[in-house]
């Protein structure tokens, strides 16, 4: 990757993959935007809600929709000169489906995201253990709770407080729902020539400044600017959600037949 530093690029993922984490120590640095999921409902209205734009003072919805890019634009970039953006693949379809109407003319979705942000560059964050990621989203829908500062209090949280249980099926769901996803992600590299960079949830977990690290030098932006980052968020997974993986795959393995 050439040292010029980027003017933008997108962080692809799915829900429970460390994203929060890394966006936040992103911003942190300074010099790599204030990457977010900047278009993550998918629906204009939120959209405009979002960046305080109100629909009825544009014409049509192309006009609303260049309003949403620009404001996403200069919260995304901040005072950095690097625009971040962070896409979960369930949101993906919809916000790539709004920029096809914008730019009818243009054959691609990397085309379409390049004359909206600039020249992109992409990496992708993903969870190798499919289970544990399946019972992280599973306790965060149930309890709530899906993100905590370092001290453990509530960082981001989506309802009141509320009992965790233990729910054999969701947790399948959710398993073959994010596997997709990863499917889905990887098919969309393909067809648009990319090759992200690529990063793990184990590896940010373990030594999550030498992943900040990665992915400055990737970006073309000083590496050493992480070393002085602090780590914003507690991890929430507990000795009940160790239980929970493997009471699942226990469970998953003993319905499997044995072969003859």
């Amino acid at each position: 990757m050439p040292n010029v530093p980027a003017r933008a690029y997108m962080l692809c993922t799915t829900p429970r993959s460390g994203s929060t984490l890394l966006c936040r120590m992103l911003a942190a640095t300074g010099v790599a935007g204030q990457p977010d999921s900047h278009f993550h409902t998918p629906s204009l209205s939120r959209w405009l809600q979002v960046y305080g734009l109100e629909a009825q003072v544009f014409d049509t919805r192309k006009d609303a929709l260049r309003a949403v890019i620009e404001a996403a634009l200069m919260r995304g970039t901040g005072e950095t000169g690097c625009f971040g953006l962070r896409m979960q693949r369930g949101s993906f379809p919809y916000a790539m489906a709004q920029f096809a109407g914008l730019y009818p003319g243009l054959p691609t979705d990397r085309a379409r995201l390049e004359t909206a942000f600039g020249p992109m560059r992409f990496l992708h964050l993903s969870r190798a253990d499919k289970v544990a990621q399946a019972v992280s989203r599973l306790r965060a829908e149930q309890g709530g709770l899906w993100h905590a500062r370092a001290d453990g209090s509530a960082l981001e949280r989506s309802a009141p407080t509320a009992p965790l249980h233990y729910d054999r099926a969701a947790i399948a769901a959710h398993v073959a729902e994010l596997s997709r996803w990863d499917e889905a992600w990887a098919a969309w590299f393909a067809q648009e020539g990319i090759t992200p960079l690529r990063l793990s949830y184990a590896a940010l977990a373990e030594t999550p400044r030498n992943v900040l690290a990665q992915a400055l030098g990737y970006l073309g932006r000083d590496a050493s600017a992480a070393s002085g980052v602090r780590i914003p968020t507690a991890r929430l997974a507990n000795a009940e959600s160790a239980e929970w993986v493997a009471r699942f795959r226990a469970e998953t393995d003993a319905a499997i037949p044995p072969r003859s």
